[in-house]
């Protein structure tokens, strides 16, 4: 006996239809995830956006009220100078700042070579958060799936392309962030590059997901990847001018392949201003060339080979140009460089200004009867020579004393020493054109009543040894030995300022001749001393000799340049830094301590300003 179970026919048609229902809310949930994944992928690199913003903002007022309160502070200082001592409490601003400083910008994390400081850190670490944070959070779908690989991957891609021109602006010379905040480009390239290599890992992170859904653009992904960001430093250091046109070539096929890429999604937006930041900087610069090279007889440069090792190049300054003491130029050498629009990076060595000197006030006097230094109206270039295209100007240095210059800038930081009562400058080789207008233009300010230092101690360490002892004698075939050839890099903007060094200024300037040397060359030492000899606190082999103070002009030209200038001291041997500016900061009110050159004289003005924090 068999039974047939029988629905009714509304109840039939209701269970047929249960596929359809099902399919039906599938592809709802499709659609409801869909829609919530393009609405968060639209809206949250507004957000990062907004973040960034934010910081930024911030770091504008910080540097602007930074501004205001330096001015104001400077104005008490050079009012209260005159009063006497200050109190404990004036004092503490100051020390506070100073403070800030240190913790900020001279607390280091090493890794090997390299070296970050605080702030470094702590903004490398906010832009790795804010990118990943906003990646991975609420990757929740509706069916209740955590991380949705479809929520993270199209989200890493969009946040990929929204940075796109944040870090081509943060690698121009000419940059909006750089004008609202004040930090000159060198400081924000540590950004473009940290920026750079966050944006590689996310790269790979999108590109991971596509690898697992099968859908990964093999060619796209390589590309992108054939300029590594992690790779930059050993090829840049090593080989730069290669490096330079390799990225410059790299980035423009990335950007026209993310350009293309995002266009599938209306993505394109965050891409073509790149394009319009990097063509805008190029503009600006090329401006700047013409405006400042019109004339033929600007473009000449004298070239001088002070030594094998080191070119001379003065320029006159064009009209409109002016530069703040370590500021830096652009030069383009069209005789030398391999491609016409080739540009390097050089300090300028010399300090914008004309001051006049009353012989009477003046420490050293000078026989310029007007008190004019025309001098201060050149732009001076101790340029390094190394490979590339300093090799090739040094060659063509040793057969004419003229090169064709282009001038570009000036770009950097401008440091402000009007306010520490001493002041200790540490360079070390061509590290020297750092340092030398910063005295220039310490001088100048109390020239003119705008800085209070009383006390300037000129730290300068160069190595005379190998070939670098050697210099070009009148006769072409013959080399000789001479202590003094490396110091005659700067004598005579040393010369000048000296002269121009009022008599409340007290200037003590030590040279050290770090390189191993015979007998013969210590005797050479001691004669560029005039045979008045004293010790030293140098750690090292010292054979220190004592200048003169008796020299009756010290813009007299003599055999040995500086070296019978008064108030320096020649050194043999490596000077004790650590030691010398405890006994700076020993002997000042407060002092303020720049160093540049190798890298040696850094960790060693580090080293001890940790241990004095």
């Amino acid at each position: 006996m068999s039974f047939v179970l029988r629905f009714p026919p509304r109840l039939q048609s209701f269970t047929a239809s249960m596929p359809s229902l099902t399919v039906a809310a599938s592809k709802a949930a499709a659609s409801a995830d869909k829609a919530l994944r393009i609405h968060r992928a639209d809206e949250y690199p507004h957000q990062v956006w907004y973040f960034l913003a934010s910081v930024i903002g911030l770091v504008a007022v910080f540097r602007f009220l930074s501004f205001v309160w330096s001015k104001v502070f400077k104005r008490k200082r050079l009012s209260q100078q005159s009063k006497g001592n200050r109190t404990s409490l004036q004092k503490l601003p100051t020390v506070m700042f100073a403070l800030y400083r240190v913790v900020a910008f001279r607390l280091t994390l090493d890794f090997g070579s390299f070296s970050l400081n605080l702030t470094e850190v702590v903004l490398t670490m906010m832009y790795i958060a804010a990118l990943f944070t906003w990646t991975l959070i609420n990757t929740t779908n509706v069916s209740g799936k955590k991380f949705d690989i479809n929520y993270w991957s199209n989200r890493a891609g969009v946040l990929i392309a929204s940075q796109i021109p944040l870090i081509t602006a943060l690698g121009t010379k000419n940059n909006l962030i750089s004008f609202i905040t004040g930090v000159p480009y060198e400081k924000l390239n540590y950004l473009h590059r940290m920026a750079a290599r966050v944006v590689f890992v996310l790269i790979w992170t999108h590109a991971g997901s596509e690898i697992h859904s099968g859908q990964v653009r093999l060619v796209r992904y390589t590309v992108a990847s054939s300029n590594p960001p992690p790779l930059d430093w050993p090829i840049r250091s090593r080989a730069y001018e290669f490096f330079f046109y390799t990225h410059l070539i790299l980035v423009m096929l990335i950007l026209v392949g993310t350009y293309l890429h995002t266009k599938e999604f209306n993505y394109e937006t965050y891409i073509w201003p790149s394009f319009v930041i990097w063509g805008l900087d190029r503009v600006l610069r090329a401006v700047r060339l013409i405006l400042f090279n019109r004339s033929c007889s600007a473009a000449d440069a004298t070239a001088e080979l002070l030594t094998p090792k080191c070119v001379r190049l003065t320029l006159k300054r064009p009209r409109h140009f002016r530069w703040s003491a370590g500021q830096i130029a652009y030069l383009t050498l069209p005789d030398v460089s391999t491609l016409p629009f080739e540009s390097h990076p050089f300090t300028i060595a010399s300090c914008y200004s004309q001051v006049r000197v009353d012989d009477a006030e003046s420490k050293f006097p000078s026989k310029n009867d007007s008190g004019l230094e025309p001098h201060w109206d050149d732009l001076v270039f101790l340029i390094n020579v190394r490979e590339g295209l300093t090799k090739r100007l040094a060659d063509i240095t040793a057969r004419k004393d003229t090169v064709k210059a282009y001038l570009d800038g000036p770009y950097g930081q401008s440091h402000d020493l009007s306010s520490p009562d001493t002041i200790v400058l540490i360079a070390g080789g061509t590290g020297v054109s750092h340092t030398l207008p910063l005295l220039s233009d310490t001088i100048r300010r109390i020239q003119e009543g705008k800085s209070v230092c009383q006390r300037v101690t000129f730290i300068w360490c160069i190595r005379d040894s190998g070939k670098e002892n050697f210099f070009f004698s009148p006769d072409p075939t013959d080399l000789v030995w001479d202590p003094s050839a490396n110091i005659q890099w700067i004598s005579d903007i040393l010369s000048r300022n000296l002269s121009l060094a009022p008599g409340s200024l007290k200037i003590d300037i030590r040279i050290f001749v770090t390189g191993t040397s015979d007998a013969s060359n210590h005797a050479q030492l001691q004669e560029l001393a005039e045979g008045d000899t004293s010790s030293t606190e140098s750690q090292s082999t010292p054979v220190q000799t004592t200048i003169s103070e008796k020299a009756e002009d010290v813009a007299s030209e003599s055999e040995f340049g500086i070296a019978r200038l008064p108030s320096i001291t020649i050194a043999q041997g490596r000077p004790s830094l650590v030691e010398q500016l405890k006994e700076e900061a020993e002997a000042s009110k407060g002092g303020s301590m720049w160093v540049s050159g190798m890298v040696y004289w850094i960790n060693h003005l580090a080293l001890y300003s940790r241990s004095e924090s």
